[in-house]
C-alpha cells in the first residue's frame, strides 16, 4: 500500500508493521460496533486456541473466513521479527469478535457487506474474487482504499470498510502473545540507573539531550 514514488503518506520513516502498531495504541476497538469488553473476551478466545486446531468459524462463511485471512496478512504480513496476523489468530479473533455481536447489528452487516464489496470490487476489475486475486491486483485495490485523504468518492464504502478492518486487525495482533512480543515491552522491570533515552531512539525522533556542563 504505497503512494506515488514509494512512500506511505504520514510514515515516511516507518514500516508498515510500526505504522500498524501506532493505531493499536489508540481507543480503535470501536470498530464495527464491538467493545473493549468484548475485544478482551474475544482475545482470550483466540489465546486459547491450540496450533493444531482445525478452526471453524462461528460467524463467517468458510469464503468469507478466507477473504478475512488474507486480508488481515495483507495488512500485518510476516516478516523477520514475527509472524503475520493470521499467525497470530486474528482471523479466529476477529470471528470471536462478530459472533459475540448481535448478528441484526449495524457492526455485523457493515463487516458482510464489506468482505462482499471487497469481492464486487475485485470482479469489477479482475472478473475473480478478492481472495482468488494474484497479490499485485489486491494491492492494487487497496491502495485505492487505505488512504483516505486521497481516495476517489466512488470508493467511499471501501475506504471505510478497509480502515474500520485495519483497526479491527491492530487490536487482535497486539492483543495476542505474539503481538505483545512484537512490541519488545519492557515494562514491570526495576531501572537501577536511569542512563537516558537510547542512542538509537533519539534519532529516530531527530531529538538530542542539551548539553549544560
Amino acid at each position: 500500500m504505497k503512494t506515488e514514488g514509494g512512500r506511505e503518506p504520514g510514515v515516511d520513516q516507518v514500516d508498515r508493521r510500526e505504522a500498524v502498531k501506532l493505531l493499536a495504541a489508540i481507543p480503535i476497538i470501536v470498530s464495527f460496533g464491538s467493545t473493549l469488553t468484548a475485544c478482551e473476551r474475544a482475545a482470550r478466545s483466540a489465546r486459547r486456541l491450540s496450533a493444531g486446531d482445525a478452526f471453524q468459524p462461528s460467524f463467517f462463511s468458510a469464503h468469507e473466513y478466507e477473504t478475512v485471512r488474507i486480508l488481515a496478512d495483507q495488512i500485518i504480513p510476516r516478516d523477520e521479527r514475527s509472524g503475520s496476523a493470521s499467525d497470530a489468530k486474528v482471523p479466529e479473533f476477529i470471528d470471536f469478535m462478530m459472533a459475540d455481536a448481535d448478528t441484526a447489528s449495524e457492526g455485523c452487516a457493515a463487516m458482510r457487506d464489506g468482505l462482499a464489496w471487497m469481492d464486487a470490487e475485485s470482479r469489477r476489475r479482475f472478473n475473480r474474487t478478492f481472495a482468488e486475486c494474484a497479490e499485485s491486483e489486491r494491492a492494487a485495490l487497496l491502495d485505492d482504499v487505505a488512504w483516505p485523504a486521497r481516495a476517489r468518492p466512488e470508493m467511499q464504502a471501501g475506504v471505510s470498510f478497509f480502515n474500520s478492518f485495519r483497526d479491527l486487525t491492530a487490536s487482535g495482533f497486539w492483543s495476542s502473545e505474539m503481538g505483545v512480543k512484537d512490541l519488545q515491552y519492557l515494562g514491570n522491570a526495576v531501572v537501577p540507573v536511569w542512563k537516558g533515552c537510547p542512542d538509537a531512539a533519539l534519532r529516530k525522533l531527530g531529538v538530542h539531550y542539551e548539553d549544560h556542563s
